[in-house]
């Protein structure tokens, strides 16, 4: 008698738990996550036979599909192609419907700023050459100074794409008595020291 209650027990607490998944709600089986223009739906296990469509804001269909439910799952979609906006995703079972309003938005590019990237070499005790690289607008201002009292020995503005190489002599000067300042047109500057 003792063993027939114990599997009564049993097999009661076994119903249980089965009808317990079964009447789970459709909300805590499911879950929307979404980063930029891409979609994701989360479907948990237990969820059965499942019908998962997309529509736009005017409720016209853009997909649909049929899926069976065995094991937790994710489902993607890219929806790049598609402007950017509100979106519907429904996901429903024999039992229950469940509407999703999605927001999709445009990846904004990061915007990384560079240094002024800019090199000076001595050629001789009195020629330095000058390189500066990498410009996305034309237009540097050059500027050699003095490092005592930093007086403005020579000024110049160079307007050449991408960049430029050019010797400056030094008359009677040592190239350790001046550096240069230079600005290029987007305000990045740099200075450079002999």
């Amino acid at each position: 008698m003792k063993t027939l209650f114990t599997f009564a027990l049993a097999g009661l607490l076994a119903t249980s738990s089965f009808a317990a998944n079964e009447n789970e709600d459709l909300m805590e089986l499911s879950s929307i996550h979404t980063k930029f223009q891409k979609v994701s739906v989360f479907l948990k296990q237990g969820i059965g036979k499942t019908k998962i469509a997309i529509k736009d804001e005017n409720g016209k269909m853009l997909h649909q599909r049929n899926i069976k439910v065995k094991a937790n799952v994710m489902v993607p979609y890219n929806l790049d192609r598609l402007p950017v906006g509100e979106y519907q995703v429904i996901i429903s079972t024999e039992d229950e419907e469940l509407i999703y309003i999605v927001e999709t938005s445009e990846r904004v590019p990061e915007i990384v700023e560079y240094p002024l990237m800019a090199y000076g070499k001595l050629i001789d005790d009195h020629t330095i050459n000058l390189a500066v690289i990498g410009l996305n607008e034309p237009g540097v201002d050059v500027k050699i100074r003095m490092e005592r009292g930093d007086k403005i020995l020579y000024e110049e503005k160079i307007d050449q794409a991408e960049g430029f190489k050019k010797n400056y002599v030094l008359n009677g000067i040592d190239p350790s008595e001046v550096y240069f300042e230079l600005k290029d047109a987007l305000g990045r500057t740099r200075i450079i020291h002999f």
